[in-house]
C-alpha cells in the first residue's frame, strides 16, 4: 500500500504544529506501508517564501516531493479578504479569493496529485484550512483521508469548506470538541471517522538536574512550550502572571521555551529560553512544576500530551473547549476562564504538591491510555485497513455556476462559526454526553468532587490521588509543608531563595476572588489576527 501525506510545510527543523503532527505520522507509517510526503518548498508560514529546492529528497528516512508556491502572502491582501468573509455578506468567489491569499498556493503541487493519483492507494491530508487541502481534495476525493486540525475560527464557518467536509472518505480526528464542530457545520455524521490525535517522541529518561545546572535555574517555575505569539494567547498569560507575581511574592517563575513573535516582558520572574533542542526541551518540563497552556486556539495540544506523559499536571485556558475537554477527561489538569480563576488555579498547583502529584498522575495514566505510538499507528493502519476493504462511494459535490459563485448571499464567517455548539465532551466515549451548549444559553454545571483551590472560582476536576496521597484539602491550598512537616516533598527547588511560606498576597487579594464564574460570550475571546494561524 502506497500512501501520499499532503501538508503545507514539511521539515525536520518544524518543531510543532500540523507539520511537525504530519511528520510523525508520516515516519510512523512509514514501517507499515510506503509513504511519500508532497508538500511545498516553504518553511515560513507567514510569508510561504520558497526556502527549499523544489524536486525529491529524503527527511528521516521518508521521501518528500516539494513543489514551489506560485507567490508570497501579501499580508495587506490576506488581511482585507479575512475582513470579508469573516464579517461581511460575501460570495463563494470572495471566499475562494481568501483561500488564494492565505497560501500557500501551490498549483503544481494540485497538478501532481491530480496527475499521479493511480500511484497512490490512499491521500492523507493535513489542515482543512489550506489551499493544498481544498484543492487536493477535490482532485482526489475517493482516495482523500483529512486530519482536519480544526480550530475554533472563522475559517470553520465559510460555506466553500461544507462539500469537502461531506466528499472525503474518512477523518482522522484530533480531539471529541473537532469532530463535534465539523460534523455541527457540515452535517457529515455518516463519514467514517475516529478521534486519533498524534503521539510524541517522548525520550526514555529526563534529567531536570542536567536542566537546571545547564540554565542556572535554582527556583522553581511554570513553563510554557511553543510560539510565542498573541494567537497562543502568549499576551494574556504575561498579563496574568505578571499580576500574580505582584500579588504572591513567593510565588513560582515561568519558563518561556520557543520562538518569540511578540515582545517578552521584563520581568525577574519570567525567562525566555529561547528555542530548545528535544534533550532541552523534555530536561525543562521535567523540571517543571506545571505546564501552562493559555491558547484560544488548539484542536490537539501536543506540548499538553507530553507534560502528562512525563507525569506534570496542565493548566489550561477553559475558553479553549479541546484544552478544557483534555483536561476534564484526562482529569490531569486545571482551568480558568478569567484572571481570577487563573490566580487561583495557579495557586492551588503551586501550594499544594499533593493535588499537583496527583493531576499528574492522572495525565500520564491518560497518556499512555490513549496516546503511546502502538496505539496511534494501530488507528490510522484500522482505518486504511477499513476503506480498502470497503468501495468508495465519495465524490463532490458540484459546484454552483458563475453568477453563482459571484451572488454574495453567504453569511459572515464569524456568524456562523457563533452558533455552533461550545462546550468539552465529557466523556471520550463515541456516544459521550457533553458540556456542549448553544450561544447564548446557560453553561452546564458539574457539581465539584473536591475542591482544590481556596475561593469560589477555582475550576475543578475529579482528583484520584495514588496509594500515599489522601484526598486534597482546602487548608492544603494555602500552605506548603516543608520536609519537617513531613510533606514529603525532600528537597525541592528553594522560592525565591528562601524557605518556602505561606504565600503573600497584595492588599485585596485575588482580583474577581469571591466572585462566582464569569463565562464570556462566544464574542469574548480576543479577536484572532488575520497575518498568523
Amino acid at each position: 500500500m502506497k500512501i501520499g501525506i499532503v501538508v503545507q510545510r514539511y521539515g525536520a527543523e518544524i518543531n510543532g504544529g500540523a507539520e511537525l503532527h504530519a511528520r510523525y505520522i508520516a515516519e510512523r507509517l512509514a514501517s507499515h506501508v510506503q509513504v511519500e510526503v508532497l508538500t511545498t518548498c516553504a518553511t515560513d508560514y507567514i510569508t510561504w517564501r520558497n526556502a527549499l529546492v523544489a524536486g525529491p529528497e529524503v527527511v528521516n528516512g521518508v521521501h518528500v516531493r516539494r513543489f514551489p508556491v506560485d507567490r508570497e502572502r501579501d499580508p495587506e491582501e490576506f488581511g482585507s479578504r479575512s475582513h470579508q468573509v469573516f464579517t461581511t455578506t460575501h460570495s463563494l468567489a470572495d471566499e475562494l479569493a481568501w483561500l488564494d491569499a492565505e497560501g500557500p498556493t501551490s498549483t503544481a503541487l494540485i497538478e501532481h496529485i491530480r496527475s499521479h493519483e493511480a500511484d497512490f492507494d490512499f491521500f492523507i491530508f493535513f489542515s482543512f484550512r489550506y489551499y493544498h487541502a481544498y484543492h487536493g481534495i477535490r482532485a482526489v476525493a475517493s482516495k482523500a483521508i483529512l486530519v482536519p486540525t480544526a480550530e475554533r475560527d472563522g475559517a470553520l464557518g465559510l460555506s466553500m469548506f461544507g462539500p469537502v467536509f461531506r466528499s472525503v472518505r474518512a477523518f482522522m480526528y484530533n480531539s471529541f470538541e473537532e469532530r463535534a464542530l465539523i460534523q455541527a457545520v457540515a452535517s457529515n455524521t455518516d463519514t467514517p471517522g475516529v478521534v486519533v490525535g498524534v503521539g510524541s517522541e517522548i525520550p526514555p529518561q529526563s534529567n531536570p538536574m542536567r536542566f537546571r545546572q545547564k540554565f542556572n535555574m535554582r527556583d522553581r517555575f511554570a513553563i510554557y512550550i511553543g510560539r510565542i505569539d498573541e494567537n497562543k494567547g502568549c499576551a494574556e498569560l504575561f498579563e496574568y502572571f505578571q499580576r500574580y507575581a505582584r500579588m504572591l511574592v513567593e510565588g513560582l517563575h515561568l519558563v518561556l521555551i520557543g520562538n518569540p513573535i511578540i515582545p517578552i516582558p521584563q520581568h525577574p520572574r519570567v525567562h525566555h529560553l529561547g528555542f530548545l533542542g528535544d534533550q532541552d526541551k523534555f530536561d525543562a518540563l521535567a523540571a517543571a512544576e506545571l505546564l501552562i497552556m493559555p491558547s484560544y486556539f488548539e484542536s490537539l495540544s501536543m506540548v499538553a500530551l507530553e507534560a502528562w506523559a512525563l507525569g506534570k499536571p496542565v493548566l489550561a485556558n477553559g475558553q479553549c473547549d479541546v484544552l478544557r475537554g483534555q483536561c476534564i477527561r484526562s482529569n490531569g489538569g486545571l482551568y480558568y476562564d478569567n484572571f481570577a480563576e487563573f490566580v487561583e488555579t495557579l495557586r492551588a498547583l503551586d501550594f499544594n504538591p499533593t493535588l499537583a502529584a496527583a493531576l499528574g498522575r492522572n495525565g500520564r495514566e491518560y497518556f499512555q491510555r490513549h496516546y503511546t505510538w502502538p496505539i496511534i499507528e494501530r488507528k490510522y493502519l484500522d482505518m486504511l485497513d477499513r476503506l480498502k476493504r470497503a468501495p468508495s462511494t465519495a465524490g463532490v459535490e458540484p459546484g454552483p455556476g458563475w453568477f453563482a459563485r459571484r451572488r454574495r448571499t453567504l453569511p459572515p464567517a464569524n456568524d456562523v462559526l457563533a452558533k455552533l455548539p461550545r462546550g468539552a465532551v465529557l466523556d471520550g466515549s463515541e456516544t459521550a454526553a457533553s458540556e456542549r451548549r448553544s450561544p447564548g444559553t446557560d453553561p452546564v454545571v458539574r457539581e465539584p468532587l473536591a475542591r482544590p483551590a481556596a475561593g469560589p472560582s477555582a475550576r475543578v476536576v475529579r482528583v484520584e490521588p495514588g496509594p500515599s496521597a489522601g484526598p486534597p484539602r482546602p487548608a492544603e491550598s494555602t500552605r506548603r509543608h516543608n520536609s519537617a512537616t513531613g510533606s514529603g516533598q525532600g528537597n525541592r527547588p528553594r522560592r525565591n531563595g528562601a524557605a518556602p511560606n505561606r504565600p503573600r498576597q497584595g492588599s485585596g487579594g485575588p482580583e474577581g476572588a469571591g466572585q462566582p464564574p464569569r463565562h464570556r460570550r462566544p464574542g469574548g475571546r480576543p479577536p484572532r489576527r488575520p497575518g498568523n494561524r
